[in-house]
């Protein structure tokens, strides 16, 4: 299997995080406008969290940067020891789409329990890649 194809998740996880980002700025930048807030006033994360109601897209959005970035080592490592194969590539996708089900939750409804069961299933198929990885790597 063609090592660049480990690839392709991530980069569905890049888009991922743009959109979030996006998401992010569209809602502060229209909140700030309609209520009037300096951006001054907003410029500690307590400001923030004091002035700006709608903080679910900059949650999301600092979430993408907690287990993806194992998730992004875990790639590099399946393609630096040749271990690129259905599986890996097929749980890479798994936590893909797990990622982008718990962003759209959080982005959107945000019910907590059903945020939650998306985050849990996406952290075990990353726990999965990465043992599986870890057994490859033991076995050659």
């Amino acid at each position: 299997m063609d090592n660049r194809l480990i690839f392709v998740p991530a980069m569905a996880m890049v888009a991922l995080t743009c959109v979030v980002w996006w998401r992010m700025y569209v809602m502060r930048i229209g909140q700030m406008k309609r209520e009037r807030i300096h951006p001054q006033a907003v410029a500690t994360s307590a400001q923030s969290a004091a002035r700006l109601t709608d903080s679910c897209a900059a949650d999301n959005f600092r979430n993408l940067f907690e287990l993806p970035v194992l998730f992004y080592l875990a790639l590099v490592v399946a393609a630096l020891t040749a271990q690129v194969n259905a599986v890996t590539v097929a749980l890479a996708w798994a936590f893909v789409l797990l990622r982008i089900v718990h962003s759209a939750i959080h982005c959107t409804y945000n019910k907590v329990m059903h945020r939650f069961y998306a985050y849990v299933t996406g952290g075990m198929v990353l726990w999965a890649l990465w043992a599986v990885i870890a057994l490859g790597w033991w076995l050659t």
